[in-house]
């Protein structure tokens, strides 16, 4: 069975690297979560002077108008483009014409006034519940609304089509109101028991938000939103995290400098339960046993502390290091679970190492799944199985090729990978990061040739990984 690898802040000082001035989102979010609504007044300025654009906006919302804030507040008039194939199909592409024909026009200050209605799902044993749950959900169940900052776009996200850039990171001004809520929170502050609140951040953070009915605790600096874990299990919970932190921490010469905060909750339909990240926070999404208890559960819980261990690891790769192009998904999801699988093996225990290791090369013998090299890759569709690909076939890559040049030479790679400026982070990037870090070129050439243009490479891959361990 293949299984998907699909917190608040209390610090001023959250870098994200590399960084430039984020747009400003100010304004009021009225949110019910007995009725499933959100009903917002919102501005964005500080936009950058973006000509090809999409601004993003869930579909559900129904806009009543934008306005230039530039020019007074005056009504402007804008379209809806079936072009922007990047929209994950939660969002609608908004924006605005210019008065030559076929061309555009961006503000940098835009007022928006829109409302949205979703479906409350109070119990999935009536029925009345949907046939699946996911990140870019707008999800009300009950008790709660939960949302991410990006996929949901629950408030309009400026998209940069020539370099395939989302400004999900937001500062923020907003005043949140929920009259049947106990308990307000969004990405960079602490979880406010409130039913309306000032949110202020001059830090940009992805703003997710999760607003309803919970708990709040805080455990030897983890933050726990909704547990469900007994005092010991907290206790407990807050050590294993903090060690994978200090794994990933020394194996890459970059500190957590923030605490992380984990959300547990439900899903809007009965067998979904997933998990995702949104730094900083990390939702856990399920059922029972399929919720953070997964962490104590003897039968799944060589499952979840990996996939644990995978979410974590997002800190460096998806929000250190925003990845793009085609190979972008490739390598934050790769690169992760890499990371991953090698705290699986040094912290977690090797035989759950083995074990994992063995069930990604059983699932990569799909004769149907024949991966196209990196160097063929140009558009993420051409991953063919998603899946397979970024949480299979790439980490199982990049283990050969840490066997091949040893760990140490890895890390400065992976190092050279989140610390490097660039605005694509193509094949290109990923060879020129490699070849930086080895410093030889004959190495170099070797690792293209069997991992990054060989349409044998998986099984190149699976050969280095039987042969004898190397002695680098």
């Amino acid at each position: 069975m293949k299984a998907i690898l699909s917190i608040a802040v209390f610090i001023c000082c959250f870098t994200v690297y590399p960084q430039e001035k984020a747009p400003l989102l100010s304004g009021k979010v009225i949110i019910s979560v007995t009725q499933g609504t959100f009903e917002c007044d919102l501005t964005l300025s500080d936009l950058p002077p973006v000509k090809e654009y999409f601004l993003r906006l869930n579909r559900g919302m129904n806009v009543l108008n934008f306005k230039d804030m530039e020019q007074g507040g005056h009504m402007i008039g804008y379209d809806i483009s079936h072009d922007d194939k990047k929209s994950f199909g939660e969002s609608s592409a908004y924006y605005f014409p210019g008065n030559a024909r076929g061309s555009k026009f961006l503000p940098k200050s835009i007022s928006v006034k829109y409302m949205g209605k979703y479906p409350v799902v109070k119990d999935t044993l009536d029925n009345n519940h949907s046939r699946s749950d996911w990140k870019g959900n707008i999800a009300f169940n009950g008790y709660s609304v939960r949302t991410d900052g990006r996929q949901t776009a629950w408030f309009p996200l400026l998209y940069d089509v020539e370099n395939d850039k989302v400004y999900e990171n937001m500062r923020y001004d907003l005043q949140i109101e929920c009259a049947d809520c106990n308990t307000l929170y969004i990405n960079g502050h602490a979880a406010v028991k409130a039913t309306a609140y000032h949110f202020k951040s001059d830090v940009p953070y992805e703003l997710t938000l999760y607003c309803g009915n919970f708990t709040s605790t805080d455990i030897g600096g983890t933050y726990i939103l909704n547990s469900d874990l007994t005092p010991a299990q907290e206790k407990e919970f807050s050590a294993i995290i903090n060690s994978y932190k200090k794994y990933y921490t020394e194996k890459l010469k970059i500190p957590y400098s923030f605490p992380v905060t984990f959300i547990n909750t439900t899903p809007t339909s009965p067998k979904s339960s997933w998990m995702f990240v949104s730094y900083p926070t990390i939702f856990t999404i399920g059922y029972g046993d399929n919720g953070l208890k997964s962490l104590f559960a003897p039968k799944i819980q060589n499952w979840y502390r990996p996939f644990m261990a995978h979410e974590l690891g997002h800190y460096y790769f998806g929000t250190y290091k925003v990845f793009n192009s085609g190979l972008g998904d490739m390598m934050s999801e790769g690169f992760t679970e890499f990371m991953a699988m090698k705290l699986t093996k040094e912290v977690i225990g090797t035989d759950v190492y083995d074990s994992k290791l063995k069930g990604k090369l059983q699932n990569l013998q799909d004769d149907e799944f024949n991966p196209k090299p990196f160097a063929a890759i140009t558009d993420a569709k051409e991953y063919e199985d998603r899946e397979l690909y970024v949480y299979y076939y790439a980490p199982v890559i990049f283990m050969a090729i840490e066997k091949e040049i040893g760990e140490k030479k890895m890390m400065d790679w992976l190092v050279t990978v989140l610390k490097s400026k660039t605005e694509l982070t193509d094949y290109k990037f990923l060879v020129s990061t490699l070849s930086q870090s080895l410093k030889n070129e004959k190495q170099v050439q070797l690792i293209r040739s069997k991992y990054f243009e060989s349409n044998d490479a998986l099984v190149n891959a699976i050969k280095t990984l039987e042969s004898k361990p190397s002695n680098k």
